[in-house]
């Protein structure tokens, strides 16, 4: 017993001074990475003061995710926050509406299926050379032929009609078309090859300067930018896990850093708190269906305790999603009923009243589960009311959540067993079992993947088998729209019609739990703007409006 204690504070002193020694290099590498902060004695008052108005003009970001496969959007860069070397033809505002970059206009035909965009005549890229509609056309050409997480599967061709316009011609109509026009940097024709990802050149309001992988990327103004200059001539990005992160906040060489709920508590002097909404929600996913089937490859499909809808029902409506926001999140989230809340798709009735246990209890007694031999678990019949909840092991929010759930689930007599398990074991569980995952985009699309019929048992997308024809026919309709506005309605309609719906109050095929706040450490005196609800967490979502970040003091 004495030995295994020796070795238990062996193990905390070794983890004391591994902090420290990461406490150290986050101090010395940001120090040198910044520069000295202290004034220099020897300098007069005038170069002092113009040492201190060329710092102002640099900043210094801790962000812990790194582009691994680079710069490249046809590859999928920039689909997480801005894009920075590239610019786009459409974006959206900090209201979510969709206004021009590139572009000066576009139209859709009545058909749905051609959409033609005009560009700007005044843009150059940070070579020097315009951008023209070649450009664009052999952006999305390079990305359909990349085969690559930039979806364009619904695009038959692109064309350029002349040297500022260029048309789209897809195989049917599509309104959420228009968020790939949103998300796809455009590239340079004459400049693009295999080592572009690496080395970047576009039209956006940055150029990139260096980046030392797994430590550090630095990128400048681009002086050839046709929009509003940034404010900063020179950013560095530093790749820093949670700890060191914040531990470079505390020793104040970082601007701004990223951080996690676990460390919001804790005070920084000289910085603040930002906590952004998100849709960066995480939620348990269903087999809709009983069990009995398998995938072309063999996978077992379908659980016959989740395919009783009263089981679902009962889950969401006992579940207390602000005790996990408070408990889990320490208060840095919001309760999430669908994937897409707070979004312009999103329809509000779509929120239930929760944390009602009796009230689950009852629903469930009324299905027929009772507990007739004692055991603290329902039965129905002879079937019990139990499974296991699959999550990624190496995710403490998602290991936390679930073992808050199936606490939450014991008063009902369902017993949730757990298990933590990589993304190659989930993948071979995920559609005979309930799975804890995360979504959240600004494309309503992803609504589509997660819950249409169509894309059952693809990938991640509806692993419960989800399918509802009322709920297909609403997504139809919005993906045939010729805007986003006129989707708007559709999209509302299958989370909930009055009668039917994918949410809680119809089929409850998922029952959503948290949306995850992004927090962010900031620099008193640094203004970034107004946030808009960010994504899932991948990337950098809050650079999506860095143009707008400065100095207010």
């Amino acid at each position: 017993m004495g030995g295994i204690l020796d070795e238990g504070v062996q193990q905390i002193q070794m983890e004391k001074k591994l902090v420290r020694m990461i406490f150290l290099v986050v101090i010395i590498s940001a120090f040198m990475l910044t520069g000295c902060n202290v004034s220099n004695t020897n300098l007069s008052d005038d170069e002092n003061n113009g040492a201190s108005e060329k710092k102002k003009d640099e900043l210094v970001l801790a962000f812990g995710s790194e582009p691994e496969t680079g710069f490249d959007p046809t590859t999928g860069w920039g689909r997480y926050g801005s894009p920075l070397f590239q610019s786009t033809l459409l974006k959206r505002d900090d209201d979510l509406n969709i206004i021009n970059d590139l572009a000066t206009s576009y139209e859709v035909d009545k058909s749905g299926k051609i959409w033609t965009v005009n560009i700007r005549d005044d843009v150059k890229f940070s070579d020097g050379q315009p951008l023209t509609a070649d450009d664009v056309v052999f952006t999305f050409e390079t990305a359909m032929s990349n085969g690559s997480v930039v979806d364009l599967s619904s695009m038959n061709k692109v064309e350029a009609v002349d040297a500022h316009t260029v048309t789209f011609t897809l195989k049917e109509p599509q309104s959420t078309f228009v968020n790939t026009l949103i998300g796809t940097g455009i590239v340079p024709k004459h400049a693009y090859g295999p080592d572009y990802a690496d080395h970047p050149i576009g039209s956006g309001p940055y150029q990139l300067v260096q980046w030392d992988k797994g430590q550090q990327l630095i990128i400048k103004a681009n002086p050839e930018y046709y929009d509003k200059q940034s404010y900063f001539k020179k950013i560095t990005f530093l790749f820093l896990n949670e700890d060191a992160s914040f531990a470079a906040a505390k020793a104040g060489t970082v601007d701004l850093a990223y951080i996690p709920a676990a460390f919001s508590n804790q005070k920084v002097s000289g910085m603040r708190l930002e906590s952004v909404q998100t849709v960066d929600n995480r939620g348990i996913v269903f087999p809709y269906v009983a069990s009995g089937t398998k995938t072309e490859d063999g996978l077992p499909i379908g659980n016959d305790v989740t395919a009783d809808p009263a089981i679902r029902h009962a889950i969401n409506m006992a579940v207390d999603r602000q005790a996990l926001v408070d408990g889990v999140l320490e208060g840095q989230g919001t309760p999430a009923y669908t994937s897409v809340d707070g979004l312009p798709w999103w329809n509000p009735e779509t929120v239930i009243e929760d944390g009602d246990v009796e009230g689950a209890q009852k629903l469930l007694k009324e299905a027929g589960w009772v507990d007739t031999d004692g055991d603290g678990i329902v039965e129905k019949g002879s079937l019990k009311a139990e499974f296991t909840l699959y999550y990624l092991a190496d995710d403490a929010i998602r290991q936390s959540l679930a073992i808050s759930v199936a606490d939450m689930m014991k008063p009902l007599g369902i017993n949730v067993k757990l298990e933590g398990g990589s993304w190659d074991i989930i993948s071979k569980k995920m559609y005979s079992n309930p799975v804890l995952l995360g979504w959240g985009s600004h494309d309503p699309h992803e609504m589509y993947n997660i819950y249409s019929s169509n894309t059952a048992g693809i990938d991640y997308y509806n692993t419960g088998f989800y399918s509802n024809k009322t709920v297909d026919e609403y997504f139809d309709k919005a993906l045939q729209a010729t805007s986003e506005a006129e989707a708007l309605e559709y999209w509302k309609k299958a989370q909930w019609d009055g009668t039917t719906g994918l949410s809680a109050k119809g089929d409850a095929a998922w029952a959503w739990l948290v949306n995850i706040n992004h927090l962010y450490l900031v620099k008193d005196g640094l203004d970034i703007g107004d946030q808009r609800i960010h994504v899932h967490g991948h990337g950098w979502p809050a650079t999506d409006n860095i143009v707008e970040w400065k100095w207010t003091d």
